[in-house]
């Protein structure tokens, strides 16, 4: 599951039980998560979360704003064994975006995760593009062709036609040849799956609705089926208690792994 839960943004207070609930609900093995917080007076949003589901976590550096950090981190049911943080570029200015890589340990299977949130602006497909290459980078590190396929989830900040996503899948150049990505959610959905939706009630003035920018990515070459998508679905979507959980829409997406 990968899911951008919107910091401290709007109705933030109520919405950390809505999130809660959303992620009992769905019961991934592993999440991804964006823009994640923990306050300097010791509150941590993901400590929080792992606690109450039971899970192993991993995080991005904690780099203070205003008192609190924004970054990504990784949830799994199964022990984390190794983690690796890269901050993507530029890397000098505001707004800094992270990957974090985190190896899960399911039953002797190393399975290798990678969770980022790349650059917002409409204009930034130059930057993302970059972002992109040092992805590469990092799921070269961990990926074999003979082993588990790395996952890749996060919040891209782009549609499925733009260059870098087309960069992912390889229907543009990869930035590392014999390396690509497989699409979790058009492998098994003819809907365009908007994660970025005008049906959110926090998007109602929203500029650019009706896009899909969250992914689940299976790195490729990989020895099939091992990786295959057999689901993708939205969550997230039904408020709790009222209270719509985030301003994007979750994804979540069940893989073939060993038995």
């Amino acid at each position: 599951m990968t899911w951008n839960v919107w910091w401290r943004f709007g109705d933030w207070e109520p919405r950390q039980n809505a999130i809660q609930q959303v992620l009992k609900e769905v019961d991934a093995d592993i999440v991804c998560l964006q823009e994640v917080w923990s306050s300097e007076d010791g509150e941590d949003q993901v400590r929080n979360l792992a606690t109450s589901l039971g899970m192993h976590y991993a995080r991005t550096p904690e780099k203070w704003w205003k008192g609190h950090s924004f970054g990504n981190a990784i949830l799994s049911k199964y022990p984390i064994t190794e983690t690796e943080c890269e901050q993507l570029p530029p890397l000098d200015g505001p707004g800094t975006r992270w990957a974090i890589a985190a190896v899960v340990d399911h039953s002797n299977t190393q399975i290798p995760i990678i969770c980022t949130h790349l650059d917002y602006r409409f204009d930034q497909s130059a930057r993302r593009q970059k972002q992109v290459e040092k992805i590469f980078e990092l799921t070269k590190k961990h990926h074999s062709p003979e082993g588990h396929p790395v996952i890749v989830a996060g919040d891209f900040n782009a549609t499925p036609n733009s260059d870098e996503i087309r960069m992912m899948t390889g229907e543009a150049p990869t930035p590392i040849e014999g390396l690509a990505m497989t699409d979790a959610w058009p492998q098994r959905n003819d809907s365009p799956g908007w994660t970025w939706d005008k049906q959110n009630p926090y998007l109602e003035n929203a500029t650019w609705p009706q896009r899909r920018l969250d992914y689940i990515f299976v790195s490729w070459p990989r020895p099939a089926p091992l990786g295959n998508v057999e689901e993708a679905f939205l969550a997230g979507v039904d408020p709790v208690d009222g209270i719509t959980a985030s301003d994007h829409w979750a994804v979540v997406a069940d893989l073939i792994t060993p038995t």
